[in-house]
């Protein structure tokens, strides 16, 4: 098997206001959209990021068409976590989870865009600490 392209996709409410959210905050650019459709691209990041609204009568399988994109984290790697807080912080964006170092070096936060969606941002600070 040859993977060529790979795709993130959740289901929304407001596709326009999560597809707005992603450009503004993240620097992601429409590649395609059509009626309650878009996806979205970053030439550093390995997929798309699609946002269908929910309902969509194209979406398969069908029982798929009512559920909303919840419990599924989105996360981005950075090189600065801390200014990347900054600036989202100063910004106004919701932050549904404060800056944080976990004990393996994972140093996060998370941020709400306007449909409920987790957009989470990691920088690695240090790697696993040994344990007995």
């Amino acid at each position: 098997m040859q993977i060529t392209a790979s795709a993130i996709s959740l289901n929304v409410e407001d596709v326009p206001a999560s597809a707005a959210f992603v450009k503004q905050y993240f620097g992601f650019h429409e590649q395609m959209s059509a009626d309650g459709f878009v996806s979205l691209a970053r030439d550093d990041v390995g997929f798309n990021l699609i946002f269908l609204r929910t309902g969509l009568a194209s979406l398969q399988p069908e029982s798929l068409r009512t559920q909303r994109a919840e419990g599924v984290l989105v996360a981005f790697v950075v090189d600065d976590i801390d200014a990347e807080y900054a600036r989202l912080t100063a910004a106004g964006v919701p932050i549904a989870t404060p800056i944080q170092t976990e004990p393996w070096g994972e140093r996060f936060f998370q941020v709400t865009d306007p449909n409920g969606v987790i957009l989470q941002l990691v920088q690695w600070v240090h790697g696993p600490e040994a344990t007995d």
